[in-house]
């Protein structure tokens, strides 16, 4: 055997102490972030040490499709590479089934944000995530009925090349992950995925190990926050205020190879109390994230 020279022991000996896969990348939804103008919060989420952002859509929020000319888009754009930030995604808020007349509104403003998404990450248009609405109870009145919906939704989605997440949310009537991975079987698109957030469902007592196996395969988006209480009555908290292990979370991606960004998403329940402090909701969020997924 030929001894190492001097050299090459110490590029070794570096190469051994390297991490062997990538950091899961670590995102902020803007959804938190409603009164911040965008230049703000891009710098803000930057400098903590996020990879990427969230944009919110609703009515009213800041990255409404309608209220981003081509050349605030063309800003935003430039704003977000120039912090080096990725567009993890974009929030919507549907309801479905709907009316013929909503359902429609719902393929536009669908249709809006993946050209959005198309505009301001060519490269790689992020996925529209949304929840249903609907109440638990009526899941097996409306189920047949939103898979006819949602087919719309995936022509939608597979024309414009972009991927639509939908999120079992604890209120709605899509609330099980069982009831998820059904959807995902009977509409069979490549794009139309679910969103994942372990914070719905373990206010229904369910495991963390076992929701990532059911629904993991399915997922293209996942946001991250805890929760205490039960379905009937819980509150939402930053991630790491509650319970939940990240660092089991996080080591459960890995072995499941699921490379899907974690965004962080604070709750309405947080962000709409009185002295509410986005920029600190983003730092306390990341530092209780940080280890476990390798920053």
């Amino acid at each position: 055997m030929i001894p190492l020279s001097r050299r090459e022991w110490f590029a070794a000996s570096a190469a051994a102490l390297l991490p062997t896969e990538a950091p899961i990348a670590l995102g902020f939804s803007l959804y938190g972030m409603k009164s911040v103008p965008f230049a703000e919060a891009i710098k803000t989420c930057a400098a903590i040490g996020y990879d990427g952002v969230e944009l919110a859509l609703m009515p009213g929020y800041p990255a409404e499709p309608k209220r981003l000319a081509a050349a605030d888009r063309k800003t935003l754009r430039t704003q977000l590479a120039d912090a080096k930030l990725k567009l993890h995604g974009l929030m919507e808020n549907l309801a479905e089934p709907a009316a013929d007349a909503d359902h429609v509104k719902n393929l536009d403003r669908l249709k809006a944000a993946a050209e959005l998404g198309h505009a301001l990450s060519p490269d790689a248009p992020p996925p529209i995530e949304t929840i249903l609405g609907g109440k638990p109870a009526d899941w097996d009145k409306v189920k047949d009925r939103l898979v006819e919906r949602l087919a719309d939704w995936a022509k939608v989605a597979a024309d414009a090349k972009t991927a639509i997440a939908v999120k079992p949310h604890v209120g709605n009537a899509l609330h099980r992950p069982a009831d998820a991975v059904w959807l995902m079987k009977q509409l069979n698109s490549p794009w139309l995925k679910l969103a994942y957030d372990f914070s719905h469902y373990v206010l229904r007592g369910l495991k963390l190990g076992d929701t990532m196996d059911a629904t993991l395969p399915h997922t293209a988006f996942i946001h991250v926050k805890d929760a205490k209480g039960v379905a009937e009555k819980f509150e939402f908290l930053l991630p790491g205020e509650h319970g939940i292990d990240y660092a089991d979370y996080a080591k459960r991606l890995r072995a499941a190879k699921c490379r899907v960004p974690v965004v962080v998403e604070v709750s309405g329940m947080i962000s709409n109390k009185p002295g509410y402090d986005p920029a600190q909701a983003a730092k306390t969020s990341y530092k209780n994230l940080a280890t476990a997924f390798g920053r």
